[in-house]
């Protein structure tokens, strides 16, 4: 990546001199098909681009620079003067020098296609060789196709031109006005920063319907939609479903903004070896495919996606219509999608338990990431793009979502929404700060903001609350009080609005139902909760009730006495949801031994209802197997787990998801020669479970484990492919073939990772998926010492994104010992200089180490006991 960052501060010296007028993008992508460049395979593949950007300059004569990455740039123009290319073009920049008042650039340029999803990204279908093109951005990867000032506070319109390949069509933001000759031109935009913009091209099968809504005035608002995907996948593509939840999400929004959807159409392209779940783009969302399913799936699969559709959705106006600045406030839009997300879910679909997802799943996320040492305040400290990539993580989304949830208690609903209203009208089509958000919601709350804002999102890390309660003689509440806490290197305690609620058994048999609430403001480390006083004894005290804030819920003794014995009894599903996420974040902590973490998921998880919250419980006990059990356990647990799955396999009801969802965990759980045996005679069709249907997703999901213990040779995943030689077939096969436990297939994943950029980002993704297995942790160990010898070069020679997954996904987490932690601390000490992102997530990596060796001492000193 060398040459290609940029700098908040040459940002915003950049804003204050210029100001953009429109963009004008010509793009000739008929070099998308037919043979490699010069016969050779492998060659870089480009395509022309022409871009014409009119803009003004506050201070004429001054120089700036425009951003391109690009192979070659065969002109530049600058208001008629031609600049020669080798003098003004280093590889990711154009100096521009004496700048007039207002100004005409002109660039033409050959720009390569991507096999890394970031820019063009060119796809080429195994099944029938046909090829798709799409594009991504964010932060900052439009230079990669166009001549930009690439920075999300230099917003502009945008008219793109496209000629394509025969037989082809061609998506952008704007509806598409002319296709004659196969050039595809579109309607000008509104503004726009250049990481939303976006051209979707290729025979892919698109279906349409259309949204009308009556509008105040008496006007009727028409939005035409359309959703379009691989026409392999067509035969998968629910997009009955897509619309029924894009039409809902769009009453939603209208009812509760007050602002029609400003950018015309809405269409919705589901794109292969996306690295991401989607992309915002107005009139032109992007979704990974992996949303098409192409077997059965649970409702946890489709509220996912679904909740993606409303997520994406909120952004046309949280992100696209108002924009951050800089990338500091990349909460102003993530943040928002993610509340306003599960919000619209819960309320305006069928999926209406949304907000125990939420709890149990999205808020996992952030609590991981609001622990690490790189943890963050909500509104972050961004200093140039690299850290912009790295801070699409679980405190700007999750973790601000949360608290967003928690400014709702505050504040109110009404004041809330109608807060939103005034900011999308008062700053349409601009850009923002933190300060034009609070000072709205301060003029429709009538409360001082500024205090709030400080505590929750100019401050990191998480609090723990915990009951403190005391009885009288016959049993019942003298004091119920919260205690607030937190960790040492980030002191702050914050105000909470919570729910406290008490729960009891009314017999032997009975529920475990709440019989006492009342909601409290916590603030500073003990508050009493004075209307709780004389209750009568409950069996669970659960502050945070409802998950009204954002904090860890800890128990007292007895409530957790309660939950190791009653956990299942639990009725209400957010709550046990609540419960469920406590309990792992003890685990998590070095609280709770791995080992009744994983009991209480054997003896309660076949009684949770919520599908969702299974498939969190399930991955919860194999992360707690693999990561926090004492090694000298790990053997007898991975029995018990595969035991335990087996027996709820055969349990569950024929045809259920949760039969499905019971089959993939025991197909990951597999430890014996019995439990193998099973797998072959499922996939060879020599062995029925009633209901069970293995279809060819569920196959792969067999054959992996089979893989991984030698079971499974090179043949056999060959004839695998043979039955499914699609995209998702060759990225199992990929994941299969490197799982294999042996030296010379650990070499060649690790080559065709590390050694060499010829895997696509979908590819690169899956060969590391298979190289770390946990079961192979002496096979693997040679590869530590590697690690840290390669890392600094893979992050200077590759794409972020590619970096990003090699270095997270290469690090020897599964080598976890003392040793690791000294090597790594050691890279660290002699790196001083290295990159912050890349420094970042080896330290990041550093800190799930030691976590799981505190969790590790914990499981074994339980075993002493």
């Amino acid at each position: 990546m060398p040459g290609e960052n940029l700098s908040r501060d040459e940002a915003r010296e950049r804003a204050e001199l210029l100001s953009v007028d429109r963009y004008e993008v010509s793009l000739d992508l008929r070099s998308a098909v037919g043979e490699a460049p010069d016969g050779v395979p492998g060659a870089v593949r480009t395509f022309r681009s022409v871009t014409t950007i009119h803009f003004r300059s506050a201070r004429p004569g001054v120089a700036m620079f425009a951003d391109l990455v690009a192979p070659s740039v065969t002109s530049v123009t600058l208001n008629g003067r031609p600049l020669d290319p080798s003098v003004v073009f280093d590889g990711s920049r154009i100096a521009l020098f004496g700048l007039a008042a207002e100004n005409v650039l002109v660039v033409d340029a050959q720009c390569a296609y991507s096999r890394t999803g970031e820019g063009m990204h060119r796809f080429v279908d195994p099944e029938d060789g046909e090829v798709y093109l799409y594009t991504q951005y964010e932060p900052a990867d439009a230079r990669r196709v166009f001549a930009t000032f690439e920075q999300p506070d230099l917003k502009a319109p945008f008219s793109f031109e496209v000629t394509a390949p025969e037989g082809w069509t061609v998506w952008s933001n704007g509806a598409a006005t002319g296709s004659a000759g196969g050039v595809w031109t579109f309607a000008e935009t509104r503004p726009i920063p250049t990481y939303i913009t976006a051209v979707v091209a290729g025979p892919y099968h698109h279906v349409t319907d259309v949204y009308r809504r009556a509008l105040p005035d008496g006007s009727t608002l028409e939005i035409p939609l359309g959703a379009l995907c691989r026409k392999g996948l067509a035969r998968h593509f629910d997009a009955d479903d897509i619309f029924l939840v894009t039409k809902q999400g769009l009453d939603f929004f209208h009812d509760n903004f007050d602002y029609p959807y400003p950018f015309g159409k809405y269409d919705q392209a589901f794109v292969p070896e996306y690295n991401i779940g989607a992309m915002e783009n107005p009139g032109c969302v992007t979704f990974r495919e992996d949303y098409v399913f192409r077997g059965k799936v649970t409702q946890a699969s489709y509220e996912r996606r679904a909740n993606v559709i409303l997520h994406e959705m909120a952004h046309m106006w949280f992100g696209d219509l108002v924009t951050m600045r800089w990338w500091d406030d990349l909460w102003l839009k993530e943040s928002f999608a993610d509340f306003m997300g599960a919000l619209s879910l819960a309320e305006a679909t069928r999926f209406t338990n949304a907000w125990v997802t939420f709890a149990n799943n999205r808020k996992s996320w952030a609590y991981r990431a609001d622990q690490l040492p790189s943890t963050h305040p909500i509104t972050a400290d961004i200093r140039d793009l690299e850290d912009a990539k790295l801070n699409f993580d679980g405190i700007t989304y999750a973790k601000g979502a949360s608290v967003l949830k928690q400014l709702v208690a505050y504040v109110g609903r009404e004041a809330f929404l109608e807060g939103a209203r005034r900011y999308f009208k008062r700053h349409a089509y601009g850009n923002t700060r933190l300060g034009d958000l609070l000072s709205v919601l301060e003029e429709t709350s009538g409360r001082d903001m500024t205090s709030w804002s400080r505590s929750w999102l100019e401050t990191a890390g998480v609090n723990s609350l915990t009951p403190a309660v005391t009885y009288d003689a016959s049993g019942r509440v003298t004091e119920l009080a919260v205690l607030q806490e937190a960790a040492a290197s980030h002191p702050e305690l914050r105000p909470h609005r919570v729910a406290v609620g008490l729960y009891r058994r009314e017999s032997v048999d009975a529920e475990l139902v709440r019989y006492g609430r009342a909601e409290v403001d916590v603030d500073g480390p003990r508050t009493v909760v004075a209307e709780l006083a004389g209750s009568e004894r409950p069996d669970l005290i659960l502050v945070n009730d409802e998950d009204l804030t954002y904090c860890k819920i800890r128990f007292d003794e007895g409530s957790l006495e309660t939950l190791r014995a009653h956990l299942g009894e639990l009725s209400d599903p957010l709550a046990r949801a609540l419960c469920w996420s406590a309990l792992w974040n003890l685990t998590r902590d070095g609280l709770m031994p791995a080992r009744d973490f994983i009991a209480l998921v054997l003896r309660f998880a076949g009684r949770e209802s919520d599908i969702g919250v299974l498939q969190m419980l399930h991955a919860w006990a194999l992360g707690a197997l693999i990561h926090y059990a004492a090694p000298e356990w790990r053997e007898e647990g991975a029995g018990l787990l595969a035991e335990g799955a087996l027996r709820e396999l055969r349990q569950a009801g024929p045809g259920s998801q949760h039969q499905l969802t019971w089959a993939r965990f025991f197909a990951s759980t597999a430890t014996s020669d019995a439990d193998f045996q099973l797998l072959r005679s499922l996939l060879a069709d020599t062995a029925k479970i009633d209901g069970l249907d293995v279809d060819q997703e569920l196959r792969w999901s067999l054959l992996r484990p089979l893989a991984a213990h030698g079971l499974a040779d090179e043949s056999v995943i060959a004839a695998e492919l043979a039955r499914d030689d699609t995209a998702s077939g060759r990225r199992h096969q990929v994941r299969c073939l490197a799982a294999r436990p042996s030296e010379e297939v650990k070499a060649a994943a690790w080559a065709d990772v590390v050694d060499s950029d010829a895997l696509s980002n979908a590819l690169v993704e899956a060969t590391i998926a298979g190289f770390a297995q946990p079961g192979q942790r002496r096979l693997t160990a040679p590869y530590a010492e590697k690690y840290f010898e390669v890392i600094e070069r893979v992050w200077a020679e590759r794409s972020i994104q590619i970096g990003m997954d090699v270095v997270r996904g290469l690090y020897p987490s599964l080598q976890d010992r003392e040793e690791t932690v000294r090597a790594t601390d050691d890279w660290l000490a002699a790196h001083p200089d290295a990159p912050p992102a890349l420094r970042r997530l080896v330290l990041e990596a550093r800190d799930d180490l030691t976590r799981a060796l505190t969790a590790q001492a914990c499981d074994a000193a339980s075993a002493r006991a």
